[in-house]
């Protein structure tokens, strides 16, 4: 353990990161701006040769900062797994997505796992970044490793750290969120504490994986909740004649017991739609039913639903069919200002207008082109002319270069699912929760 510590303190550790994402990539960089060696991991060949060559696909990685840190010799990518021996610390940070039956998919981790054991060598350290359920770190990396021989805090340590990423943010990064570490042992913990140190402000050691676990869990749980009472309550303002956006309005305005959150047409990402799966899947092996999380899920998973419902609705309301009806859907990545498109509600909004015989296309400046049950669809140009010739555009994801105000002054018919038509002079326009 001294000497790992000492190679941190140094700077002269190697650092490993398994898992070229959304998350493993701006931590990739984080370390070798801070002047690690670092050598990442993806079995995606494509991410590898970007990597080395300093060209970024991450929207939160500058390709100026991952060249820089390439052409200085501190960040390499490799698909040779073999060369995970020559690190001092491992991040994980791969996929841990569900099953088709909502069930968690650990074969990532597991995969990892396995071929780490391969080849860990006594004083590495491991950490898993992968958003699980609370035990996983215990009950199935730790066995994997240790199928090696070696014993965890005797040779090898071993911890778990959530990741905190939030995508298209400007205000929150790697360096300025508070990392939270749980150790198998004492020493694990100090360590992997120590190792985050030198890239994040805070740390906070917790006392045992699965604490760590579970907050991360939490964490996500907690926003999936609140969105999906927001959601319900826009149902109730629409039957009610009433804006949800100016109730919550008004109940910002109280200084304490209240923070704001937004109704939307669903939920979208690698965390927030999984993640109450992961908990009651777990929560079931105890006998226990999380029926609140779980209604919550399935509130905000049936807003795509109620979205298209109500296109349908207001077609109707102009003596139009949804059927054959022209559809444009603003955005379809699953928040503003990103690429990312995992978990987006806009692609099921898309399938299900598709379903329903509609004529759909989209734009997003950030997606070319997406893959729906109904096949391949690519970003079509957003002009003046296009919008005009629509029955109906949704606005799914309102991204910033968006000129909303030009969008509703040329359409017959806005959808508005985000409340950005706000404030906007129109007799054209329909919002959610209204």
């Amino acid at each position: 353990m001294l000497v790992l510590e000492e190679r941190i303190r140094d700077k002269s550790a190697v650092i490993g990161i398994v898992g070229l994402g959304y998350v493993g990539l701006p931590l990739a960089v984080a370390f070798a701006m801070a002047g690690f060696k670092v050598l990442g991991f993806d079995i995606r060949q494509r991410n590898v040769d970007s990597v080395n060559r300093g060209k970024s696909y991450i929207a939160d990685v500058a390709s100026d900062s991952l060249s820089s840190v390439v052409t200085g010799k501190h960040l390499e990518a490799t698909t040779d797994q073999s060369r995970l021996k020559e690190v001092d610390a491992i991040c994980i940070c791969v996929p841990t997505p569900l099953t088709l039956t909502k069930d968690p998919d650990l074969s990532y981790v597991i995969h990892e796992s396995e071929a780490i054991s391969k080849y860990l060598r006594p004083g590495q350290l491991v950490v898993l970044e992968s958003t699980t359920y609370p035990g996983t770190t215990k009950q199935v990396v730790l066995p994997k490793l240790e199928s090696s021989g070696l014993r965890c805090g005797v040779d090898f340590y071993l911890a778990y750290s959530p990741e905190r990423v939030d995508p298209g943010s400007k205000e929150h990064s790697v360096g300025n969120t508070p990392k939270i570490v749980g150790g198998m042992d004492p020493q694990s913990t100090q360590l992997a504490q120590l190792l985050y140190s030198q890239i994040a402000g805070a740390v906070l050691p917790v006392s045992s994986p699965e604490v760590a676990e579970m907050t991360k869990v939490f964490e996500n749980v907690f926003r999936s909740v609140n969105i999906a009472l927001v959601n319900e309550l826009s149902h109730l303002c629409e039957r009610m004649g009433l804006s949800v956006w100016e109730v919550i309005d008004a109940a910002s305005t109280k200084p304490f017991g209240y923070m704001p959150f937004y109704p939307g047409p669903g939920i979208g990402g690698h965390c927030i739609p999984l993640d109450p799966y992961y908990l009651a899947n777990k929560a079931r092996e105890l006998d226990f039913h999380t029926r609140f999380i779980e209604l919550a899920a399935e509130i905000n998973e049936h807003m795509p639903y109620h979205i298209v419902s109500r296109v349908l609705e207001l077609l109707n309301t102009k003596g139009k069919s949804l059927n054959g009806a022209k559809i444009l859907v603003l955005g379809v990545a699953y928040k503003k200002d990103v690429e990312d498109t995992r978990e987006s509600p806009a692609l099921k909004i898309i399938q299900l207008l598709h379903e329903k015989g509609a004529d759909v296309s989209y734009n997003d400046p950030y997606v070319a082109q997406i893959h729906v049950a109904a096949g391949d669809m690519k970003s079509v140009e957003l002009s003046r002319e296009r919008v005009a010739s629509m029955d109906c555009v949704v606005i799914a994801t309102a991204h910033s270069c968006y000129d909303i105000g030009e969008v509703v002054d040329c359409s017959e018919l806005v959808f508005d699912t985000r409340g950005v038509t706000r404030g906007l002079k129109d007799n054209n326009t329909v919002r959610l929760g209204e």
